[in-house]
């Protein structure tokens, strides 16, 4: 059997011929002709539990002998039940109220609309703008794109997207020019306040932002202190605050809900890769009851959901992977030891000036790659850093998520690792062998290529 000739379009990772994938076990799949490639980002932060795990392949089987989707409309089940229960307690209580969709573009989209119909249900119609922040990404649906800021993805769609408002982004590294560390939240505050007074507070539904944002800006926690000031400004104004936890939520950062670590509880949140697994597509829009109250006073509930939503497959997947993680301890080993990677992967790279950044929260971790540390230049686009780093790695067997655009939209070099939770002391040190003998040679190329210019 030979591998696959299908090209890879889109992608950042500089494969061009897709090598076909034949199975995956714990953290390593392997291709049709028996390659092993370590899963050191969990694709796109996905696979926290690893592939094939017998528990949850078990589980998901199970379900299927029974009945694989129940029409939400006509029925509920022990999976959608019991899942919804697990998510309640994960959150705090917070969250009790939950439309199940099958992925993370949904499931913002879901909360967008979720945000318009609050304001329409308490008769502020004119509530329809949208506040998002640059560098950030939402997802791929027409909704979730217009609040994203990516301009290599949105470019294509332009003329058809929501009139959305952006703020700068919450990135330490890179601050707004003549903004100091100390002054970064009460500045991000102050400019998201601003942008409301533009737009006419009664015009602005919600703020959305991820917590720590991932692939638009290769894994960038907001300074602490952050969300609690954008909390005050957005309750000043009567503006939503939507917390987009697709990549960093579900334990990814250490605690279940990544806003756990700023003391903040949003309106409306979303969840998705992590909370199956990719055992099966699942993700979901969450919302308080203060958002459920005025929903159900008005129309009887959200307005949003699809075919597939709640699939009782996809949810028994969802019951399996968070049992499996709360069991096991699992948050408690990705909070602690994955500040102990980051502190592996500076020393292993001690000797790379080009190194700018090593930033994140537990298993979710960016390396950001500099021409010059001192100004901070990025590398030029033309060298594609990123993805040399991304090809080489794939090449020597390992799997981490190279990403651009983080610099101006179109520029920036990082690497994000999101291995999964469970992956051993062997497994961690394997990534960070390989990924630093990677980003050397890469670095090195992408001087030679730069000098021939």
């Amino acid at each position: 059997m030979s591998t696959s000739k299908i090209t890879s379009t889109g992608s950042s990772y500089g494969v061009q011929s897709l090598p076909k994938i034949a199975c995956g076990r714990g953290s390593y799949v392997y291709d049709v002709t028996g390659k092993r490639y370590l899963d050191g980002s969990g694709g796109p932060a996905v696979y926290c539990l690893g592939h094939a795990h017998p528990e949850v392949t078990e589980a998901v089987k199970q379900q299927l002998d029974r009945i694989a989707h129940a029409y939400r409309y006509l029925f509920t089940s022990d999976a959608v039940e019991e899942l919804t229960e697990i998510i309640t307690r994960n959150t705090g209580g917070h969250f009790p109220n939950i439309v199940y969709v099958t992925s993370g573009s949904e499931a913002v989209e879901s909360c967008l609309k979720i945000a318009l119909q609050y304001h329409t249900a308490r008769g502020e119609k004119s509530r329809r703008r949208f506040i998002a922040r640059e560098r950030s990404w939402h997802g791929n649906t027409l909704g979730a794109l217009s609040v994203s800021h990516f301009k290599t993805r949105r470019d294509a769609f332009e003329g058809s997207l929501l009139d959305v408002a952006f703020v700068s982004a919450a990135n330490a590294y890179r601050p707004p020019e003549g903004v100091t560390a100390e002054g970064l939240v009460a500045h991000l505050a102050q400019e998201l306040e601003d942008r409301i007074l533009e737009i006419g507070p009664d015009k602005v539904a919600a703020f959305i932002f991820e917590p720590v944002v991932g692939a638009a800006g290769g894994v960038v926690p907001a300074p602490d202190g952050y969300a609690k000031a954008i909390r005050a400004v957005c309750d000043k104004y009567g503006v939503l605050l939507i917390g987009d936890e697709v990549m960093c939520g579900s334990g990814r950062t250490g605690t279940w809900r990544a806003l756990e670590h700023d003391g903040v509880v949003p309106d409306i949140m979303t969840i998705a890769k992590g909370l199956a697994a990719g055992y099966q597509p699942l993700g979901a829009a969450l919302y308080s009851d203060k958002v459920h109250e005025v929903l159900m006073a008005a129309h009887g509930g959200a307005m949003t959901g699809h075919t597939f939503t709640g699939h009782t497959a996809a949810c028994a997947a969802g019951v399996a992977v968070q049992t499996i993680v709360a069991r096991d301890g699992l948050l408690d080993r990705v909070l602690a030891r994955g500040a102990v990677l980051q502190q592996e992967l500076r020393a292993a790279l001690a000797d790379v000036a080009e190194l700018g950044d090593v930033r994140g929260r537990g298993f979710f971790i960016g390396l950001e790659l500099v021409s010059d540390p001192v100004t901070k230049e990025p590398f030029p686009a033309y060298a594609s850093l990123h993805a040399a780093i991304g090809r080489r790695a794939f090449e020597a067997g390992l799997i981490c998520y190279p990403c651009t655009g983080n610099v101006g939209g179109t520029a920036g070099d990082t690497v994000i690792l999101a291995p999964p939770y469970n992956a051993s002391e062997e497994e961690l040190g394997e990534i960070v062998a390989t990924l630093s003998t990677a980003i050397r040679e890469s670095v090195a190329e992408a001087r030679r290529t730069v000098a021939l210019r």
